[in-house]
C-alpha cells in the first residue's frame, strides 16, 4: 500500500510540474493552485520517505557505494532546490501572496522549477536504477531523460510564450483624468514610447498570436509599450508620440528581431527615426522595452537627435525579468545634461493589468 501511494504521489508531482510549464495555456490562477498541489504531494512524499534522513545521518563515516553517495547528493540538491522554488513561488505570486516580493524575478522561478524537474527525474531514475537488471542501458536512458527534462524547463515555456500566447484585453477609451486619482502635472509632459508594432514588418497572420511584446486591445493589435502609453494618456493630460523607424524595419520573427537587436547593440547602430520635437516641454516620460540589457538602439537615436539639457526624463521600462538593467545609466551617458529619473519597471506579463501601478507612479512624480 505504501509503495503504491508513493508511486501515485511521485507521478502526480511530475505531472503537475510538467503541466505548470504550460503556463501560457492554463493561466496564472491554475498555475498557483497547482503549485499548492505540488507542495502537498511533496509533503506526503517526505512523510513516506521520512526514514531517509536518519539513515543518511547514521551512514556518516561509513563506506558507501559511489552510486549511493551520488543518489544522496542528488537528493540533497533536490530538497534545497525545492525550498528555493517554494520561496521564489511566494515571490512571484499574484493571487495567493500578492504583497510578497523580495526578488521579483519570474525567470529565476522558472530556472528553479527547471532544476527541480531535472533533479527530480534524476532522483527518481536513480532509485529505479537499483532495481534494474541492465544498469548500463538504464543509465543511458536516465541521462537522456534528464537532459530532456532540463531542455523542457529552459526552452519550452519561453517558446510557448512567444509563439502561442494571446493577450486580449477590453479597455474603455475615455479620458479618466477626473476619476483616476492622478492629480495634474505642473507642466504638460511629452510621452514618448518605442514598441515593435509600427517598427516591424510583420507577417500577415501576426494577429493570430500576440505574446510578450504584442497584444490585442478591443480586438485591435497593439504594442505592449503602446498600451502603457495609453494608460498614461488616460491618467494625465499629455501628448503621446511613438518612436518610428524610417528605414529598414525589424523582422517579423521575434527570434530574428532579437538577433538584429544584438547586432545593433554591438555595433552601436543608430537606426533612422522620424523626427520628434521635444522643444515644447521640459518633462518627458519615456516608455521602452529592455533589449539585451539596455535601451533599443532607435531610442538611442531619439536621445542623440535633440538637446535634452535641463529636461527631466522619467523612465518606464518593460522587461522579461531584468528590471531596468543598464538602461538608466546608458541614457544618462547619452544625455549628460538631463535629469534622468528611474521610474517603474513592468514585467511583460503584468502589462495588461498595470493601470493602477502606472497611476500610482504618476502621482509620485507629478
Amino acid at each position: 500500500m505504501k509503495k503504491a501511494v508513493t508511486i501515485i504521489v511521485d507521478i502526480l508531482m511530475f505531472a503537475i510540474l510538467l503541466v505548470q510549464m504550460l503556463y501560457v495555456f492554463i493561466g496564472n490562477v491554475a498555475h498557483e493552485f497547482l503549485g499548492i498541489g505540488f507542495f502537498v504531494c511533496l509533503i506526503i512524499h517526505m512523510i513516506l520517505k521520512r526514514h531517509w534522513l536518519p539513515g543518511l545521518l547514521k551512514s556518516k563515516g561509513k563506506k558507501l557505494p559511489a552510486s549511493m553517495w551520488f543518489f544522496n547528493v542528488v537528493t540533497i540538491l533536490l530538497v534545497l532546490s525545492i525550498i528555493v522554488l517554494m520561496l521564489s513561488a511566494m515571490d512571484v505570486s499574484r493571487i495567493l501572496l500578492p504583497d510578497v516580493h523580495f526578488l521579483g524575478s519570474p525567470d529565476f522561478h522558472r530556472y528553479m522549477a527547471t532544476a527541480v524537474l531535472t533533479l527530480g527525474i534524476l532522483h527518481g531514475g536513480l532509485a529505479m536504477r537499483r532495481r534494474s537488471k541492465n544498469k548500463k542501458r538504464f543509465t543511458v536512458i536516465l541521462i537522456i531523460l534528464t537532459v530532456v527534462g532540463a531542455a523542457i524547463g529552459l526552452f519550452l515555456p519561453p517558446y510557448l510564450n512567444r509563439h502561442f500566447k494571446t493577450v486580449e484585453i477590453e479597455k474603455t477609451s475615455s479620458n479618466t483624468k477626473d476619476t483616476s486619482g492622478v492629480e495634474s502635472f505642473s507642466e504638460k509632459p511629452l510621452v514618448v514610447y518605442f514598441t515593435r508594432l509600427g517598427n516591424t514588418d510583420f507577417d500577415e497572420d501576426v494577429d493570430a498570436v500576440s505574446g510578450a511584446s504584442l497584444l490585442k486591445m478591443n480586438g485591435k493589435l497593439m504594442g505592449s509599450n503602446e498600451l502603457i502609453a495609453s494608460m498614461v494618456k488616460d491618467a494625465i493630460d499629455c501628448d503621446v508620440v511613438p518612436i518610428t523607424l524610417t528605414g529598414e524595419k525589424y523582422p517579423s520573427s521575434y527570434n530574428d528581431t532579437v538577433s538584429v537587436a544584438n547586432t545593433e547593440k554591438n555595433d552601436q547602430a543608430r537606426p533612422a527615426i522620424e523626427p520628434i520635437d521635444v522643444s515644447g516641454t521640459n518633462r518627458i516620460i519615456l516608455i521602452y522595452p529592455i533589449w539585451w540589457g539596455t535601451i533599443p538602439m532607435p531610442v538611442a537615436t531619439f536621445f542623440e537627435s535633440a538637446d535634452f539639457s535641463g529636461k527631466t526624463i522619467d523612465l518606464i521600462a518593460t522587461h522579461g525579468g531584468s528590471g531596468f538593467a543598464s538602461s538608466t545609466s546608458d541614457i544618462r551617458k547619452i544625455c549628460p545634461g538631463a535629469d534622468v529619473r528611474e521610474g517603474i519597471s513592468i514585467y511583460c506579463e503584468d502589462i495588461p493589468d498595470a493601470q493602477k501601478q502606472v497611476e500610482e507612479y504618476l502621482n509620485s512624480i507629478r
